[in-house]
């Protein structure tokens, strides 16, 4: 299991348990993924640490002063 974060802008976009599709936006050597439909978006990998599966799990919705983060867990 791996699990990543994403940064949400809104909250009650999705919920916690929810299944989730993760699309890949490449730039060169660099990616960065998208919860879909625009829900949410991750850091920068660089290709040795790409996400490969493309579905996960909200494991947790997290809310600070910054903003709401989501956590992910994919089978890998």
């Amino acid at each position: 299991m791996r699990q990543e974060k994403f940064k949400m802008e809104r909250q009650g976009l999705v919920e916690e348990g929810q299944k989730v599709k993760v699309t890949e936006r490449v730039n060169g050597s660099l990616y960065s993924y998208v919860v879909e439909p625009a829900v949410a978006m991750s850091g920068i990998y660089r290709s040795n640490a790409r996400i490969q599966s493309r579905e996960g799990i909200i494991r947790e919705i997290q809310q600070n002063d910054r903003g709401f983060y989501l956590l992910v867990e994919f089978e890998e």
